[in-house]
């Protein structure tokens, strides 16, 4: 062999060599960013107000030792929004980054046996994930709608004396494991039928029973599993949460838990370990159980050497509940404990005003998020969609997301210099609308009692000094009176203009984040034929 081929096929070998080893080098910072995904553990409590933690209001009535906790060890906001003050919009924009005013649903929540409300070929939080390796999981209260199956063809339907046509035998279509989870546990809704646990696309076990419903109409009559009981439904939930952490842990995959849970919405049921340990009557006792529960997921993240990786939110699909769901209701309780399920702020669930869905919401991320900090910045539920895709590195379809905005700059302390979110829409279970940017709120709809389902008790009205007026909108500047006790509606009619042709703007786009236009499933404001009505559906 020549000198000048030997240094050739020296060279080539060295090559080799090199490309080699750029090759593993690459494979080893693959496998790296693979395992350093974070895991992500979604938390949403039904029914919980802003001033029931105790780390949002130091006079609750209520111990929340867990949730005081997991806010000393990340982050607390005080900013945070529900999209919709009722529960089934909330869960729909928490799943696709889009308001649920798009879609057939634009005023209060799916009843019994509803149809699904996300479409099939739309992407969702978890589809996302899935896509970039991670698996899924969704526990809990689900209220998104399923297809059941009838043993008549008709229509899914029960009554307070017979039980339902559907048929048990056959699998539910176009559930939670047709909408990115790889495995669903939980219950529909507490107080729907079917009263049983549902598994994936089977119900655990045929609900065989007769369950005739409140009088009252909260407890919807249908069919029910013989020896169901309500008190039983959070704790096994918890059970199967802190088992499939567990098991999610060991599988050395990136994992996504939506853990719904069904307190300390109706029927309020404390078990009995939980009874009378606070001064504000079975609710406080719910609320504080609701509290264990968060606390035993946070112990098997730690058990299972997960914790510091693993980006934990938790929060409320909307405010406190009034009477008649529950009673005493937020503000009977108020008189009889002197406990302020929506703090300081003006309204409960339902309503359009801030204490029907500000919200707590609560982020640890240890290796992430410093401890004990506080956020003011104005977020929403449905930023969860563009802030998981900030986190993957992953770029959204114009089609997907359409309202969703990355608050990961937030989380992790950074500063803008501007607000992440150039408006926010809220949405009361009336189907009327609020638009909030900066510190301005314009509600779209005549000042009073007409923005909620039932009002504020006068005594309270009295007791904080509410304006009695009556003007087309309210305008409230909530950095100076988040009460909402001053409307100055007639004073600022400058802004009023500009946040009502935003709203408009909104609208019309299908979208409110940069992007092309989208269509919404049907026109805004104009409600289908058949569509839940304003007190018909509880949930």
């Amino acid at each position: 062999m020549s000198t000048r081929a030997h240094s050739r096929l020296i060279a080539f070998f060295r090559r080799a060599l090199v490309a080699a080893s750029l090759g593993a080098s690459a494979l080893s910072v693959a496998a790296a960013t693979t395992a350093t995904k974070p895991n992500i553990v979604f938390i949403l409590a039904d029914d919980l107000g802003y001033g029931d933690l105790g780390c949002y209001n130091a006079g609750s009535k209520i111990p929340t030792p867990n949730l005081d906790r997991l806010a000393g060890q990340g982050m607390r906001f005080t900013d945070s929004h529900a999209p919709t003050s009722v529960c089934t919009p909330t869960r729909y924009a928490i799943l696709t980054g889009r308001y649920s005013w798009r879609t057939r649903l634009q005023r209060g929540v799916l009843g019994p046996w509803s149809a699904p409300l996300i479409a099939a070929d739309r992407l969702t939080v978890p589809a996302l994930l899935k896509q970039h390796g991670y698996t899924t999981a969704a526990i809990g209260k689900w209220h998104l709608g399923m297809t059941w199956p009838t043993k008549d063809g008709a229509t899914p339907a029960s009554a307070a004396n017979a039980l339902s046509n559907v048929d048990f035998a056959r699998p539910i279509a176009d559930g939670p494991t047709t909408r990115g989870f790889d495995h669903y546990f939980g219950t529909d809704v507490p107080n729907y039928p079917p009263y049983c646990f549902i598994e994936n696309d089977r119900t655990v076990g045929t609900p065989s029973v007769r369950d005739t419903g409140r009088a009252d109409g909260y407890n919807h009559p249908g069919p029910m599993l013989p020896g169901w009981k309500l008190v039983n439904i959070l704790p096994e939930l918890t059970r199967h949460a802190v088992k499939h952490v567990e098991a999610a842990a060991k599988s050395g995959q990136p994992f996504f838990l939506y853990f719904t849970l069904t307190s300390p919405h109706y029927p309020v049921v404390p078990a009995p370990e939980f009874k009378g340990k606070t001064k504000a009557g079975d609710f406080g006792d719910f609320v504080f159980q609701t509290d264990w529960t968060v606390g035993q997921v946070l112990d098997a993240l730690q058990r299972t050497g997960v914790a510091d990786n693993t980006l934990v939110i938790f929060t409320s699909d909307n405010g406190p509940e009034i009477t008649g769901e529950v009673n005493p209701g937020a503000y009977d309780r108020v008189r009889e404990y002197t406990h302020y399920s929506m703090g300081e702020l003006r309204g409960a669930k339902r309503d359009i005003w801030e204490g029907g869905h500000r919200v707590p919401f609560l982020a640890r991320w240890p290796v992430k998020i410093a401890p004990g900090k506080v956020s003011n910045e104005t977020i929403c539920h449905v930023d969860l969609m563009a802030t998981v895709a900030a986190l993957l590195g992953a770029k959204l379809p114009a089609s997907a997301g359409e309202d969703s905005v990355n608050i990961l700059p937030a989380l992790l302390g950074e500063t803008t210099g501007r607000p992440l979110r150039e408006a926010t829409v809220h949405h009361a279970a009336s189907g009327k609308f609020a638009i909030r940017r900066g510190d301005w709120v314009l509600i779209d709809a005549p000042s009073g009692d007409d923005n909620g389902a039932k009002g504020e008790p006068q005594w309270l009205k009295d007791e904080r000094g509410y304006a009695k007026n009556s003007l087309p909108g309210e305008l409230f500047n909530v950095r100076d009176d988040v009460g909402e006790r001053r409307n100055q509606f007639a004073d600022h009619p400058e802004i009023v203009r500009e946040l009502k042709t935003l709203l408009e703007k909104y609208k019309r786009d299908g979208r409110s984040t940069a992007g092309p236009a989208q269509k919404n499933d049907v026109e805004v404001g104009k409600i289908p034929e058949g569509a839940p009505g304003k007190r018909k559906a509880k949930g």
